[in-house]
């Protein structure tokens, strides 16, 4: 009896934007063949690299995962700033490693991004999860024009931000700082949102034997383990920082992070300080909280999940 009560749990329907990315692989590829997620559509967005990139990575990961989900390219360029890439980071196509076969899915260019979200918010027989792990253009985009589907959102889990300083502006986080007027637009929307900032990703590593214990684990192990070898946030012989799959992580093993409730505002003025989050743990604004923070990550615990995860994956 108890078997069929745990069999009969619905996935939660989520939409991932997205901006592979080395890291945005990793999550996409983990998500997609958990068994309490339904990948219901991906939408690729320039941000790592640029989105004829982004898109193409989705497409090649997609047909070597063998799943067949609806891709919807977006944004091309942020709201208001001129773009800029971290192909230092992922390398030059964004996915730099693994040679990956050519691709036999085609995305969808008949409608926008905001549009399929729109599309599959309205269809969706349960509440959906916006999952953000690249800059915010498109989920910003989504919220202005259909305000109306808030109701249907359940929530946005977002990889951003950062506590302290960061690794795009002295005080700005990549994905916020690409378009802090969309990472703004987000935070006001009055949407219950969980995120894990910059720093977190830096405490849940990937260790070396951990990377070795992942290749062997089927097709997708030996492909990360190929990404990781080329992948430059952290390091491969002292641990690669793993920033997207916290979004992931988040949704299936939330007790993993310590978390708190807080208020998040994003500077989008500040001549220096653009696209800075400003995670007001103190209480110095004296504004309601807007968001469910991690502050902390246990390292050993995201590191057993995180291969449990990849050993799903066979």
């Amino acid at each position: 009896r108890s078997i069929m009560a745990i069999n009969s749990l619905p996935t939660r329907p989520v939409i991932i934007s997205t901006d592979p990315g080395i890291d945005d692989a990793v999550a996409i590829s983990l998500a997609l063949f958990s068994d309490d997620i339904d990948v219901k559509l991906i939408c690729p967005i320039a941000g790592n690299v640029d989105l004829k990139k982004t898109t193409y990575n989705v497409q090649r990961l997609l047909t070597f995962l063998e799943k067949e989900v609806p891709v919807v390219p977006g944004s091309s360029s942020p709201l208001l700033r001129v773009s800029k890439d971290a192909s230092n980071v992922h390398g030059e196509s964004g996915m730099d490693g693994f040679n990956f076969p050519n691709p036999t899915i085609t995305p969808v260019v008949t409608k926008t991004a905001v549009q399929a979200m729109h599309e599959t918010v309205l269809t969706s027989s349960t509440p959906v999860t916006l999952v953000g792990i690249g800059p915010l253009t498109d989920i910003a985009l989504y919220l202005h024009l259909y305000p109306q589907d808030k109701e249907r959102i359940h929530e946005i889990v977002l990889m951003g931000g950062a506590l302290g300083r960061g690794n795009f502006g002295v005080l700005s986080e990549f994905n916020f700082g690409v378009d802090p007027e969309a990472a703004k637009i987000v935070f006001n929307s009055n949407i219950s949102i969980r995120m894990a900032p910059m720093e977190i990703g830096r405490q849940a590593k990937i260790m070396p034997n951990t990377s070795e214990k992942i290749k062997s684990l089927g097709k997708i192990g030996e492909m990360f383990y190929s990404l990781f070898a080329h992948y430059r946030g952290g390091s491969f012989s002292k641990g690669l920082n793993m920033y997207d799959v916290l979004a992931l992580g988040l949704i299936l093993k939330p007790e993993m992070f310590e978390i708190e409730p807080t208020y998040v505002s994003i500077e989008t003025q500040g001549t220096l300080t653009g696209g800075a989050s400003l995670i007001d743990l103190k209480g110095y604004l004296g504004k309601e909280s807007n968001a469910k923070v991690a502050t902390e990550v246990d390292a050993e615990q995201f590191e057993k999940w995180f291969t449990e995860m990849v050993a799903k994956t066979i």
